[in-house]
């Protein structure tokens, strides 16, 4: 397994251009917010009546989902699990404010294809197709690469 920085260095390669990384410092942040917001969308009763599953503890699928790829994060190193699960955290409480105010199902998709249009856009602009194209495990590079690039600023 690739450690975090052989990670970054092979998501650096298409994210030279300053416009497409300036488009990935918001666009990214937002697909991972809409994401999650997809995610608690899905009514509880779904876990309960598809697969029978039902515990109280587990109010939908981003939290399912959140523990999930939060061990992801932890095989890269212990500070980028507990960045992430800041990030997943605000997230959630992100969307609980969103589905009080909006559809959070409607926001969510809006907030994910317009967010989808500015990357590609991005990678349009940069001339080299998204890392993702080349491994899914990218799509969970992204967030944490923000951070990364952000803290450093």
């Amino acid at each position: 397994m690739k450690n975090a920085q052989q990670w970054f260095d092979e998501y650096a390669v298409s994210h030279q251009n300053e416009t497409n990384q300036m488009v990935h410092y918001i666009c990214v942040p937002l697909i991972f917010f809409s994401v999650i917001g997809l995610l608690m969308s899905i009514p509880t009763t779904f876990l309960e009546n598809t697969i029978g599953l039902y515990n109280p503890l587990i109010e939908n699928w981003a939290v399912v989902i959140g523990l999930v790829i939060s061990l992801f994060y932890l095989q890269l190193g212990f500070w980028y699990f507990v960045e992430m699960l800041f990030v997943i955290l605000l997230s959630v409480i992100g969307n609980y404010w969103l589905g009080n105010n909006f559809n959070l199902l409607y926001a969510s998709i809006t907030i994910f294809v317009l967010a989808w249009i500015g990357q590609f856009w991005g990678h349009k602009v940069e001339g080299k197709k998204p890392s993702f194209a080349k491994d899914l495990q990218f799509l969970l590079i992204g967030p944490l690469w923000v951070i990364q690039k952000i803290g450093k600023k």
